[in-house]
């Protein structure tokens, strides 16, 4: 398995159709707004054929959830260790290829049991926090749960809350659940043969992404005009980066320049996120941002060297390709 991480507009898509097509592999996408079926103009998803193959390799995992539905990382990790053992056992390479961060860790490293948000309890426990005081709050937690007090600070309050949320709606101290999940998550732990993280300069990436947000922009208003008839604008797939922009401006609420300067402007800012989180949370070997050919030789150069020494994977590349890298 190899798996390819980048900020947005890094090329990601590029570098993975050209490596699939290579060493004989199938895409799958890491992309948390690629799921949703409505939505195309925003979200760089590439163009397939009626096979779901894009320049002739299958891309799994696109257009497979609603705008109305809540698309997670959990969700996400099932569906791709599913299609990634079926990759394998017909004989190919998974390539894992994205720019959402969390998705491609929890496919990776698994999830934790730790329950999920209770929206109502949670804002009970902050109520009780701005009136009492968080130390007040952090002392309950002290008195339930001593080990994870001592890791949290009276200052943390959103892990103070979220610890004695857990303590509410499980009965165990959270701590306990930490030690739990430390033991499961290392027996699902997946090590890829190989990772590659794409990394552009921060102005050579600006200039890509200004490039490509100004190309979609007009497709993302026409999209929305379109999709207004049917849907609210207010669904959980109209979250995707541009989208409330392109909302607000279909509605008269926004100018179109305006609104194509803060999908920029989002755009940017989320790349910048997207470059700090996978340098210290994705261990990955970084390739230097350029055309997807030259991206393609180094990276079959590295894979040529042999997995990981980490790795319990056999060689990934048949000898002929090796010969060639």
């Amino acid at each position: 398995m190899i798996v390819i991480v980048g900020a947005t507009a890094s090329g990601k898509t590029d570098l993975a159709v050209a490596l699939a097509r290579t060493i004989g592999g199938e895409i799958v996408s890491a992309d948390s707004r690629q799921v949703y079926q409505e939505i195309s103009a925003g979200t760089a998803k590439p163009c397939r054929d009626r096979a779901g193959r894009v320049g002739g390799v299958p891309y799994h995992l696109v257009d497979c959830a609603s705008l109305t539905e809540t698309y997670d990382a959990g969700r996400f990790a099932t569906a791709a260790r599913a299609v990634v053992a079926g990759i394998n056992s017909r004989g190919l390479i998974p390539i894992v290829a994205g720019g959402s961060g969390l998705y491609v860790r929890a496919f990776l490293e698994g999830l934790s049991d730790l329950p999920p948000r209770d929206e109502g309890l949670r804002r009970r426990l902050e109520a009780e926090a701005l009136a009492h005081g968080r130390q007040h709050l952090h002392e309950r937690l002290r008195r339930l749960d001593p080990e994870a007090a001592a890791a949290i600070p009276a200052n943390n309050i959103q892990r103070v809350v979220r610890a004695l949320e857990v303590c509410e709606l499980t009965g165990h101290r959270i701590s306990t659940l930490w030690k739990n999940d430390k033991e499961k998550l290392a027996r699902v732990h997946l090590v890829p043969t190989a990772a590659f993280r794409i990394d552009w300069p921060a102005d050579d990436l600006r200039r890509r992404i200004v490039q490509r947000a100004e190309s979609m922009w007009p497709g993302m208003l026409a999209e929305v005009r379109g999709l207004l008839r049917s849907f609210t604008g207010r669904e959980p797939g109209f979250k995707s980066l541009g989208y409330p922009e392109a909302v607000a401006c279909v509605r008269g609420e926004l100018g179109q320049e305006e609104g194509l300067r803060r999908l920029v402007q989002a755009t940017c800012a989320y790349a910048k996120r997207q470059r700090t989180w996978f340098r210290h949370q994705i261990a990955a070997t970084p390739l230097a941002g350029r055309n997807p050919q030259e991206m393609l030789r180094e990276a079959l150069a590295l894979i040529a060297q042999g997995p990981s020494r980490t790795s319990n994977a056999q060689p990934l590349l048949p000898a002929s390709c090796r010969a060639k890298a």
